[in-house]
């Protein structure tokens, strides 16, 4: 019987072979870049927080999906499920260390113990980005704006911000005198996109004991032709002007100062099912895969410091669901495969040149050119079987009467083209081309 243990992972659960993991490092690259050209700067959090610091302020399906258990300390632990509730406990830790407005990104790896399907895993990344300690429609239009130019960053031109304010939603729930039912209805809308109008209703009308009521809160939620039309439609159906309706119609302002407005949807369905959001929320879906789900969302959670802290501390954040993304730019045709960062493989033609090679080497480094030696003098074929994995755009080959005349042969791996006998400084040029 054998002793060998079958390699397996948890389902949900997944290993990244370097062509994932290149794709994955390159976008947060990039994602990173354009968080901190807007002033945000990185933190970390632990993985495993006190089961009451994640839990006290979620409902029961948030609860269902955490991964919980006692350590050996006898303690009530659980991994993060997201990013924000982490930062809430960070920054009432931190508060007198720290400086508001207070502008943060965090981009590390969450577990949620949900079914798996496409595009969803137990784990995954997060990219996050908040701002707390501001209460404005500068921090919130700042995070929308963000959204895009981060997305735009990493090649997604076609998408669609859909916004909301939950505010305004339940100045409508007041008025039909049904507001303590509020965190029900608003998960239930929540659901629309996934179960479709008609189950959405059979439960509003459980909800509200109203089939009335449950159209009118359909009614309410359908959007119109435009932003401004929207919010026209919603302002009337809440009860008239007030601070939030404002506060869209500020945000709206900027975004057409910025000449983004294009990109932004006002969609009263949008409410975010997790209830610690209070003002404006968001989700942002791919045009033409809107079943993958939202690729980047998030909103105003002006009180949920306050549960770890007696001082209010306004906040507003978005979070890039990296997995996801991924996922959707892949059913999109709009990643590439790439095996390596090199740019260039010294093929190993000759025992005698291993010296030279490396000098070769460290010469194209110090021009900022990303190159590695094939570290043995096997067959050819054997060496470009490698090099064709790894995706590596340029070969360099130099024979033994090259070597004494400081000479090299440069090949692009992808047209075949040769530039045969040639000087360094000439390959150098050839490989920096644009």
């Amino acid at each position: 019987m054998s002793d060998l243990i079958q390699p397996r992972i948890l389902k949900g659960f997944r290993d990244f072979l370097p062509q994932d993991e290149i794709l994955r490092a390159t976008l947060i690259e990039k994602l990173t870049k354009v968080y901190r050209s807007y002033g945000f700067v990185p933190i970390d959090t632990p993985i495993l927080e006190y089961t009451e610091i994640l839990l006290r302020k979620s409902n029961g399906e948030t609860e269902k999906q955490v991964f919980r258990f006692q350590d050996n300390g006898k303690r009530d632990v659980a991994m993060r499920f997201d990013l924000t509730v982490p930062f809430a406990r960070f920054t009432a830790e931190h508060k007198e260390e720290l400086y508001f407005p207070f502008k943060r990104y965090h981009i590390a790896k969450v577990w949620r113990g949900e079914k798996p399907q496409a595009g969803r895993y137990r784990e995954f990344v997060q990219c996050d980005f908040d701002t707390v300690g501001s209460d404005s429609a500068i921090a919130d239009f700042e995070i929308l704006a963000l959204m895009k130019a981060a997305l735009n960053a990493i090649g997604v031109k076609k998408i669609q911000i859909h916004v909301n304010h939950r505010g305004i939603f339940n100045r409508f729930l007041t008025k039909l005198n049904i507001e303590n039912k509020s965190e029900e209805i608003l998960r239930c809308v929540d659901k629309i996109a996934k179960v479709g109008v008609e189950e959405v209703k059979t439960e509003l009308v459980t909800i509200t004991n109203s089939e009335q009521i449950a159209s009118q809160i359909l009614e309410y939620i359908q959007p119109k032709e435009d932003f401004l039309s929207t919010l026209a439609h919603i302002e009337q159906l809440s009860g008239g002007q007030n601070d939030d309706v404002q506060r869209l119609k500020d945000i709206y302002s900027m975004l057409q100062a910025a000449g983004i407005e294009s990109t932004y949807i006002l969609d009263p369905s949008i409410t975010r099912g997790l209830d610690y959001y209070t003002g404006v929320v968001y989700e942002t879906f791919l045009t033409g895969l809107q079943s993958i789900g939202s690729v980047c969302s998030g909103g105003r959670y002006d009180n949920l410091a306050g549960l770890y802290m007696k001082d209010k501390l306004p906040g507003v954040g978005a979070s890039i669901g990296l997995d996801r993304l991924i996922a959707g730019l892949t059913e999109l045709g709009l990643t590439s495969n790439q095996g390596s960062y090199l740019d260039v493989e010294i093929y190993n033609t000759e025992k005698e040149l291993a010296v030279h090679y490396q000098k070769i080497a460290s010469l194209l480094r110090n021009n900022n050119i990303c190159v590695e030696v094939f570290p043995d003098c096997v067959k050819m074929n054997k060496q470009y079987a490698v090099t064709e994995k790894k995706n590596i755009p340029w070969g360099i080959f130099i024979s033994k009467e090259e070597s004494s005349k400081n000479m090299l042969t440069l090949k692009n791996l992808k047209t075949r083209e040769q530039f045969v006998s040639i000087s360094l400084e000439q390959a150098i040029e050839k490989i920096l081309e644009k």
